[in-house]
């Protein structure tokens, strides 16, 4: 099959993923840690690692945990670092507990030396061949403060058919935005070495995924975004996502709407909260905003409506998910 960055991609037919091996480049090129957390992924875990030898920038680390998997996952991972990953592989078994994506996420990035790059990948999910690559030149310039890279996806089945991509990045991130919506999908994401000594010590708050942290903590630092609109990897959508993705609006408004406001004013309210714990990180723009943010969330709602009235930035990808962000934000309890 063909590359699906080439014309193919344009075609009505579906896809699916098939393994290309490529050559090796320069291993003096900038290190990148990548971080992988596994737990019960034996079905899929063997084409992720498939892809991590496939890569065209050579000097990557795979640091890895099994987060108590009672399948064969750690005996595929322990495989693979004996095998094709011999000389790139770290286990961590210091914490042998049940943590969760997130927290244990955080407990891999404690891992990762000073001065590497840092890439988070899903035990379920595909890359492209060029993946890291993108990511480390668009972070070339950027590499004395803070900054993120992050991407597009494939959407696939649970074989891999492309079904579609993720939708497009519509409006530039930043602080105000990133308050009111995580554009950053975790497995296409790379940390600069600042962003990842920034983060190392700064769990998320609890229920909070790695990747909203992530982009709310550089944005707030005054640190660089980089959203490229090329897609990355293969986001395989299954039954035990623990994120899944839909590239219908329509159907994420719905989505959205099941959920309901407290769900996410609750999570709002966590962000606020966390990053207010370390407000001298926070520039002095983003550092008033969360101090208005933290004043105003329990009034009324006159208060809340005039402060979306002094922060137009605070919006989301589309004027309707704005609209619906500013009800729930105006109408909530602000808890």
């Amino acid at each position: 099959m063909r590359h699906p960055d080439s014309k193919a991609r344009d075609s009505a037919a579906p896809r699916s993923w098939v393994p290309r091996m490529v050559g090796g480049g320069d291993m003096q090129e900038a290190p990148v840690a990548i971080l992988l957390s596994v737990y019960n992924g034996e079905a899929f875990l063997n084409q992720q690692l498939d892809s991590f030898v496939a890569q065209t920038h050579r000097n990557w680390t795979l640091y890895w945990r099994d987060d108590g998997s009672d399948d064969a996952s750690r005996a595929i991972m322990l495989s693979f670092q004996a095998h094709r990953g011999l000389g790139r592989c770290i286990e961590s078994r210091e914490c042998e507990e049940r943590l969760g994506v997130a927290r244990s996420f955080a407990h891999l990035l404690t891992l990762v030396p000073p001065g590497a790059m840092v890439a988070y990948a899903d035990q379920d999910d595909v890359w492209l061949p060029e993946k890291l690559d993108w990511a480390v030149t668009a972070l070339a310039g950027h590499r004395t403060g803070p900054a993120l890279y992050c991407a597009r996806q494939y959407l696939t089945d649970a074989s891999l058919t492309v079904k579609g991509e993720s939708p497009p990045f519509l409006r530039p991130p930043g602080f105000e935005a990133a308050l009111t919506q995580n554009i950053v999908t975790g497995h296409t994401m790379m940390l600069s070495a600042a962003a990842c000594a920034l983060l190392v010590d700064f769990a998320p708050p609890e229920e909070v995924l790695h990747d909203w942290w992530a982009y709310l903590v550089v944005t707030a630092t005054g640190g660089v975004v980089v959203a490229d609109g090329r897609c990355v990897s293969y986001y395989r959508q299954h039954g035990r996502n623990v994120v899944g993705a839909n590239r219908s609006r329509l159907h994420r408004a719905f989505a959205a709407l099941r959920r309901g406001p407290y769900q996410f004013m609750a999570t709002f309210s966590a962000n606020v909260a966390g990053l207010m714990s370390r407000p001298a990180i926070a520039t002095p723009k983003a550092r008033a905003l969360l101090v208005d943010l933290a004043h105003t969330l329990p009034r009324g709602r006159w208060a809340r409506a005039r402060l979306l009235r002094r922060y137009p930035g605070l919006v989301r990808q589309t004027p309707s998910e704005t609209w619906l962000f500013r009800f729930w934000f105006v109408l909530s309890d602000g808890r």
